[in-house]
Order: structure tokens, then sequence, then C-alpha cells
């Protein structure tokens, strides 16, 4: 569903991604993770159409994301690590306004509303204004959004800040969901360790804009050699291991 091949992107003698070459299942959950700089911003933003690549390609859906955009941007939704809505509209309004831009049938989308709204609790404040929402909330709010027009693909870039516990609970069962159940290809950048282990069925790693791990946590495990079984072996010291942040010299 996402095929990524030598991708490359420089901002002037600054190297953010050095051919980056992945590809993603339909139905998969994948966690990009990497230390701030590594280029995992850069690579969401090129499969949204955000940003352009100095070279390689990133097809989604079959479609380039370049010459091809607009095909490719109707598989996807993309939700930011800082959650922008409009303050003078209500939840409401701002999910119809999301749906108005897909051109989404009005019957379905009233439909469509309701059930996110009742998934992330967000019932008891759809007719309430933007601005007085907490973080969460308009977290909640950009995510329902982005599921309203049934996307192949979802790219969620830190999706957990600001979510409580209950509220965190509830996003990663619908993620599940969606993905195991649906087929939805999820991909995830964050930096919460715990995050990835439970959901991601693959896991990569970029350090310096390159792939430096790829596989599942098992086989990430596997890679490192310790005397530890296994199963003992947490993400959290296979990602400091790989990206020099163990603290070693």
């Amino acid at each position: 569903m996402i095929e990524i091949a030598g991708l490359t992107k420089d901002y002037g003698a600054k190297h953010a991604l050095q051919g980056l070459d992945l590809q993603l299942k339909p139905g998969e959950v994948f966690a990009l993770l990497g230390p701030n700089g590594a280029g995992k911003t850069t690579t969401l933003k090129i499969l949204a159409g955000l940003v352009r690549p100095t070279g390689g390609s990133a097809r989604v859906g079959g479609f380039d994301v370049v010459s091809e955009g607009l095909r490719a941007r109707e598989l996807l939704s993309y939700v930011p690590d800082e959650p922008y809505l409009y303050d003078k509209l209500t939840g409401r309004e701002f999910l119809r306004m999301v749906a108005d831009l897909y051109k989404l049938p009005r019957g379905k989308t009233q439909e469509a509303i309701s059930l996110l709204a009742e998934v992330f609790e967000l019932s008891g404040f759809m007719d309430d204004l933007c601005e007085s929402y907490s973080h969460g909330m308009k977290q909640r709010v950009v995510i329902a959004s982005a599921l309203l027009h049934n996307p192949r693909v979802l790219i969620l870039d830190e999706p957990t800040v600001g979510l409580d516990p209950k509220s965190t609970r509830t996003l990663k069962n619908r993620l599940l969901s969606l993905a195991h159940d649906q087929g939805l290809t999820v991909l995830i950048s964050t930096h919460t360790l715990p995050l990835a282990e439970e959901l991601a069925d693959r896991i990569g790693i970029l350090n310096l804009g390159r792939l430096v791990a790829l596989g599942t946590l098992d086989e990430l495990r596997r890679r490192r050699e310790s005397g530890d079984t296994v199963e003992n072996i947490r993400l959290e010291e296979l990602f400091l291991d790989l990206t020099g942040g163990n603290g070693e010299t």
C-alpha cells in the first residue's frame, strides 16, 4: 500500500533522508521510530504531499505522491503532531467541513460523524466551539476527521500526545480493529516506545536519515547480542543501541 524507494530529502547541506527504502502492506500497523532529526516527520510529510522529495520515489496505493499527488491523497489521511482546528467552529461543524472537502454524501456524513463521536467519546462536546477544547479533545476530533472518508492509509505523527489513558486505549483499539479487520494501513511515528511495542506489526528505526533496523519486535530482539532471553529485551534498549543513545562511548 505504501512503497518508498531510494527516497532522499535535502534541506540545503543537511541530508534529512538518505536513500530510504520501505514497503507497507494493507492491514499493517507500522511504527517509525527515531531520535529527533532522524527524518521521521519528513518521511510522513512527503507521503502526505506536504514536502517534495529531493530524489527517489514514494507511492500510495500505486500512485506517485508527486506526479499523481491528488490520486494518492484521496487514499490517505494525515494527522500531524499538533492538532489544528478552527476555533470558531464547533466540533460538528469542523467534521462536516472535512466531509464536504471530500465530497461525501450528506446522509452518510451524519451517520459517520455520530459513530465517530461515540467511538471517541465526543458526543457531549460536538456542539461546543473548538476554542473551548482541551488538547486531548482537539486530538480526538482531528483523528475522527481523518477517518471520515474511510481512507486506505492513515498516517499519524505522535497520535497519543495529550490523550488521557482511556482515550489512548480507545485509539489503540480502534486502530487495531481498522487495520486487522478492515485492511487499513497505519503508519505511526512516535517517541512513545511502549505504544510501538503494543501496536506495531513491524517497526522501523531511522537514524540520521537512514533506516538502521526493520522487522517485528521479536526480529529486532534477535538481532541484539545479549545474555538476556529474547522476551526480556525491551524496545528501549534496542532503540538506544541502534541510535547511539545508550550513553556508551
